[in-house]
């Protein structure tokens, strides 16, 4: 038995900093692999960006580093991927899937003729003189405005604010440009954007304090802009950590508020609680934006879409999708209690596990869902609710997004614990339903071509590999299964010792 323990010990040792705990191992996808779903389309592996294997000079981009997340440009031409690590975010063109602009979120101040005057709603309690200091932003989500002339880049948190718990900030790009021609602040730790239908309103949701944020954006000028007053969901979260040692903020913040979408109407912002049940409900119609309560029947909802006449979720620990009628979601809050309300018309599909962001196709036929821990991009045929295929991405697949005409795909692999991630991969869908070809040509027709030309920018770095294995979440894992196995080794000297001792010790008459 001690024997035994040693061997476990050991092999912890060896192989702890190529797993991740209770995740499966680390895979690459593989191009040119497909994936035909039951005779409804085929998804076919058609390349990747990738920063891991050195060798590969084909798919190497240095630009690549821990990206959170994707999303085309609504005219079709090119797509951005937020590098959260790499505090940028890259440039692709659409059809040669070349690298053509670096945007850089480094800033001097964050005051200045490029900033909006401070709300007053987003005070820096931690650091006096984070105002004025030098920083660079870590890109999350993104959002469109003005019909695809501006991309607004909420940054998780400013690099000098260790914890995320004072104002983050938005970068606003003009994409005819593509560079940064305003800023403005956020409160802490902002994950999702959300524009309304009308254009008129930006919701920036707080996943540090419970609140989001509000825009007034109705101008076509961007220093016309202002905030509105932040609304609270149930109770503000106030955080007060360390200055100098960490804190796992994904864990340590609240209600973890992130997935944001308006109804069609623009009457109600539905709020997804992933560290709590239901997703909160916010009333628009009122004079002052307010907060209803939460709906109930799902649990640790982490991305909302809307796609025809139903509400989807993913769920994240449950690797499920979930959607709902808009017609009960709006009756169950009409006819609402109390803080807390049922909503009955739920139904569920099993996908992989850990599933983040999910997109409909044009047509609304298929639903794409990036599924973290199942290394894995799965389709659900929302006409039956029905999983139909999956086809492999490298690990750890968080973002994702389609093109207006639903024929190519990119998902990212942000990678976790300093393992996998670090990848772009790209699909193309092909339909074998003539209806949802059509849908997608229709999806072309109906928006304009505002296609610009962009400035190319400088290679970023390639980062050495030194500095890519001694990454600090990595040694976090080596010095962790270190740990464990000098406890189980300690374990089993102490067997052992104790059978030594029972052998010379005389029996008693």
């Amino acid at each position: 038995m001690p024997f035994q323990l040693l061997r476990i010990a050991c092999l912890l040792t060896i192989f702890m900093p190529f797993c991740a705990w209770g995740d499966v191992p680390v895979v690459h996808s593989t191009q040119g692999e497909r994936m035909v779903a039951e005779g409804l389309l085929i998804i076919t592996n058609v390349g990747k960006k990738q920063n891991y294997d050195f060798h590969d000079s084909r798919t190497l981009d240095a630009a690549v580093l821990s990206p959170k997340s994707v999303v085309f440009h609504p005219d079709g031409s090119r797509y951005y991927v937020n590098s959260l690590e790499g505090c940028a975010t890259v440039v692709y063109d659409a059809k040669s899937q070349e690298r053509i602009k670096v945007i850089r979120h480094a800033f001097k101040s964050g005051a200045g003729a490029l900033w909006s005057k401070p709300s007053g709603y987003y005070r820096f309690t931690h650091y006096p003189d984070g105002p004025s200091r030098a920083f660079s932003g870590k890109p999350v989500e993104s959002e469109f405005s003005h019909g695809g002339r501006y991309l607004w880049v909420p940054f998780y948190r400013r690099t000098f604010d260790l914890n995320a718990q004072d104002p983050s900030a938005v970068a606003i790009i003009d994409t005819r440009t593509d560079s940064i021609v305003h800023m403005m602040e956020t409160g802490p730790l902002p994950k999702m954007i959300k524009a309304n239908h009308t254009g008129t309103l930006m919701a920036v949701t707080h996943w540090g304090n419970n609140t989001v944020g509000l825009i007034d954006i109705s101008s076509d000028s961007p220093a016309q802009w202002h905030h509105l007053p932040p609304v609270v969901i149930e109770k503000e979260f106030v955080p007060d950590f360390s200055l100098t040692i960490p804190v796992n903020r994904d864990a340590h913040s609240g209600l973890l508020l992130r997935g944001t979408v308006f109804t069609p109407d623009d009457r109600y912002l539905l709020v997804g609680c992933m560290g709590g049940g239901g997703i909160a409900v916010v009333d628009m119609a009122s004079a002052q934006p307010r907060y209803l309560g939460k709906v109930g029947g799902i649990y640790n909802a982490r991305h909302l879409i809307v796609s025809g006449n139903y509400l989807y979720a993913s769920v994240n620990a449950a690797g499920i999708v979930q959607r709902i009628p808009f017609d009960s979601l709006t009756v169950a809050i009409e006819r609402r209690s109390g803080s807390y309300f049922d909503a009955h018309g739920w139904q569920s599909c099993k996908v992989g596990g850990g599933a983040r962001t999910i997109e409909a196709s044009p047509g609304g036929r298929f639903i794409f869902a990036a599924c973290n821990t199942a290394s894995a991009l799965y389709v659900v045929d929302t006409r039956h609710m029905r999983t139909v295929g999956r086809i492999a991405v490298d690990s750890y697949p968080v973002g994702l997004d389609i093109a207006r005409d639903g024929h190519f795909l990119v998902v990212t692999s942000q990678g976790r614990d300093g393992l996998g991630g670090n990848a772009v991969n790209l699909f193309r869908i092909d339909y074998l339903d003539g209806n949802e070809e059509k849908a997608a040509r229709a999806a072309i027709e109906a928006i304009p071509d505002t296609a610009a030309a962009v400035v190319t920018d400088a290679e970023m770095p390639c980062p050495t590999l030194p500095e890519r294995f001694f990454h600090p979440s990595t040694t976090w894992i080596i010095l962790m299964g270190a740990g464990v196995a000098a406890v189980v080794a300690g374990a089993a000297a102490t067997i052992i010792r104790r059978k030594k001792k029972r052998k010379v010790s005389p029996k008693k008459p």
